[in-house]
């Protein structure tokens, strides 16, 4: 098993930077594939981008590809999301999860989720 837990979010305005961090428990984090998933206002729960258990074949939605870098640092149990360039509409919730599956981006795969960080960006 293993808890998650998201930090990074905030505000920031169109055109800028975050980076969010997923802090892990456990000793077994490069056992799992691990994704950042988001859920903006009204609407369902997104891949953002996935990472293999070894931390390689990264893989991304469209609508953030050539702007986020996904990177898994299994030493210190970390995951993190570099986002830039960011949108208004990148506004929502940011979500860590886990999968023991090598690799995977379905989102039912996905076993254990963090609280979630806020992320807004304003135009």
């Amino acid at each position: 098993q293993v808890q998650l837990v998201e930090s990074g979010g905030g505000l920031v305005q169109a055109g800028g930077s975050l980076r969010l961090s997923c802090a892990a428990s456990g000793r077994t984090f490069i056992s799992y594939a691990m994704g950042w998933f988001r859920q903006g206002p009204g609407k369902e729960r997104e891949l953002v981008a996935v990472v293999s258990a070894i931390g390689g074949s990264p893989n991304y939605a469209d609508s953030v590809k050539g702007r986020f870098t996904i990177s898994k640092d299994n030493a210190k149990n970390t995951l993190y999301l570099q986002m830039n360039s960011l949108k208004p509409e990148d506004t929502a919730v940011y979500y860590c999860a886990a999968s023991s599956y090598f690799y995977t981006s379905r989102r039912d795969q996905y076993e254990y989720w963090g609280r979630g960080t806020q992320v807004t960006v304003s135009s």
